[in-house]
């Protein structure tokens, strides 16, 4: 595909793959939710490159980001983690993976679903640029919604959710299709969207 997002082009296959595959698809999966949260919050300082070709490892060592499962890892699988090569060894970022867990059983429980509440912040299409290229997309990266999510998990005791954090997370998860008008997917995406089912919790109002 020669028509991509600049920041892909020329890229490595496995970052193509992403791209094309799913960056900016919409998810309304928990797990795969929960997942991107936490391995956006151990890319912190690192490239999103670099945690794409440890995410297996990721996976392995943090049960699937089975967020029922992390919330009960103790002090013995945290030193456990600290010595896994495959990794982002950094105890901050270990203990706060299991701390949201624990934050995300209890939305759950509260809400019925950490997609739907999720997709409740959900951008209007409307309130979106017309044209989006490489010099906007630049400049984009956080949004009021953005902003909003990370208040709201913070305040329940979220780490690593910042707005800037939040803001990829929205573009990575289809919460808005940031591919460039002129990027092949974008169209594709587009698509998914369009037949995506909002996820339904237990009738939560939206955020204000």
């Amino acid at each position: 595909m020669s028509d991509r997002c600049f920041w892909v082009r020329e890229g490595a296959p496995d970052y193509l793959a992403y791209h094309d595959q799913e960056w900016g698809f919409p998810v309304a999966d928990d797990r795969r939710l929960f997942e991107k949260i936490c391995l956006e919050g151990f890319q912190s300082g690192l490239s999103w490159l670099t945690i794409l070709r440890k995410r297996e490892n990721f996976r392995a060592a943090f049960a699937g980001f089975d967020f029922e499962e992390v919330a009960r890892f103790g002090p013995e699988k945290v030193e456990a983690l600290l010595q896994d090569a495959g990794i982002v060894r950094h105890r901050g970022k270990i203990e706060a993976t299991i701390g949201n867990a624990q934050r995300a059983c209890d939305l759950v429980d509260r809400h019925g679903s950490l997609a739907a509440w999720i997709w409740r912040f959900e951008p209007d299409p409307a309130t979106r640029p017309a044209l989006l290229d490489e010099p906007l997309l630049r400049t984009m990266i956080t949004s009021p919604e953005a902003v909003a999510l990370s208040k709201e998990l913070r305040a329940m005791g979220w780490r690593f959710v910042g707005p800037t954090t939040m803001y990829a997370f929205f573009q990575a998860m289809g919460l808005v299709n940031d591919h460039e008008h002129r990027c092949a997917t974008r169209a594709v995406v587009e698509e998914a969207r369009r037949g995506f089912r909002l996820p339904r919790g237990n009738g939560a109002p939206p955020p204000g």
